[in-house]
């Protein structure tokens, strides 16, 4: 029996013009690949649209299909024309520099999907800007992950008017067989099949002067976007504790101190925050796992050894139980029902059987 999506998770309407329209300079047959996808292009004229996640995936499925070479959306020039942040943009261009602005972005990414997250994390040389998935069923194409992240890397390039190259770039999608692109859309090779999508700026860059900074507007594209937010419920403390936790758990599991620290909020503040809310941390903590598990399993190029660690489990018999009381079978089998019938992994078949 097909498991239902804890939470539908979407993308704005600007966004997906902008992929459009990318697709379109591409020379692809955009109306042939909405309808591919089911989404209605028509309705992406009205701003208030917003698209499913998974379509979108099936979207850039159907792209890179019909794209006769490798590297879909892997041009900079492309990614700083058509990667379309819409309001959201129009802040960041208001802003001081980049690290006051992206210190915004880290809640108002939602606004352009909240089926991508953004956080920065700081380190000697700069920081680190980081883009995660979450919330789709079906495995995320690489070409929509990489445009992603050429996209916040053309970005920072547009608002301060400089050519910045990033210091490194970790990508999650396998190397390619061919890497030229990837150098000249990144400045240099990523490393592949990393936990995270991230690139390493230097903080001397990110304290750059952005041209167009305005206090007035500033403040104004905030307000509007938290106002857009509010509409979309976004604001709600048990969204942002759930976004922490993607974002950190493939590094173990979470402690509910360290989310609340992040969200400069005390433990029991964040407590009762979430008990105005009616729901627990523990709660959260699970209803996040059960997503991710639902996306992870359904690629297949994870073994369940992986995917266990990247929901932050201690051992695979934890995970194995988990999903039992997710999906009402195992792992493997979850993943066979997802994918269809197809010969086992040597990973599958080296796991340890559920406990």
């Amino acid at each position: 029996m097909p498991v239902t999506p804890l939470q539908q998770r979407t993308s704005s309407a600007a966004w997906v013009r902008g992929i459009a329209d990318l697709f379109a300079a591409e020379g692809l047959p955009i109306t042939e690949l909405f309808a591919q996808a089911d989404i209605d292009l028509a309705s992406l004229q009205h701003p208030q649209t917003r698209v499913d996640v998974d379509r979108v995936s099936r979207l850039w499925d159907a792209a890179a299909a019909r794209y006769d070479q490798p590297g879909l959306g892997l041009d900079r020039q492309l990614a700083a024309r058509y990667g379309n942040l819409d309001l959201v943009g129009h802040a960041l261009a208001s802003g001081p520099n980049l690290l006051e602005g992206f210190k915004h972005l880290d809640r108002h990414m939602a606004l352009i999907s909240d089926a991508t997250t953004f956080t920065m994390e700081r380190e000697p040389r700069g920081y680190w800007l980081v883009l995660n998935h979450i919330g789709a069923s079906r495995p995320i194409p690489r070409q929509r992950v990489e445009f992603a992240v050429l996209t916040l890397l053309t970005l920072c390039r547009w608002l301060t008017r400089r050519e910045l190259e990033p210091l490194a770039v970790d990508l999650v999608t396998p190397p390619p067989a061919n890497d030229a692109r990837y150098r000249a859309a990144f400045g240099l090779l990523p490393r592949f099949g990393q936990p995270v999508n991230r690139f390493l700026m230097a903080g001397a860059d990110l304290l750059l002067p952005i041209p167009t900074h305005n206090p007035n507007l500033w403040a104004l594209h905030e307000k509007l976007v938290e106002t857009e937010l509010g509409q979309l419920g976004q604001l709600q403390v048990s969204h942002k504790v759930r976004n922490e936790i993607a974002r950190i758990l493939h590094r173990g599991e979470p402690r509910r101190e360290d989310v609340a620290a992040h969200l400069n909020l005390t433990d029991r503040t964040l407590q009762r925050r979430l008990q105005a809310e009616s729901v627990s941390y523990q709660q959260l903590l699970d209803e996040t796992r059960r997503e991710l598990a639902q996306q992870y399993l359904s690629d297949a190029r994870r073994s369940l050894a992986e995917v266990a660690d990247l929901l932050g489990f201690a051992d695979q018999s934890n995970f194995f139980r988990a999903c039992k009381r997710w999906f009402s079978m195992p792992p493997g089998q979850y993943r066979a029902h997802v994918l269809g019938p197809t010969p086992a992994t040597a990973s599958q078949r080296a796991a340890p059987p559920p406990r």
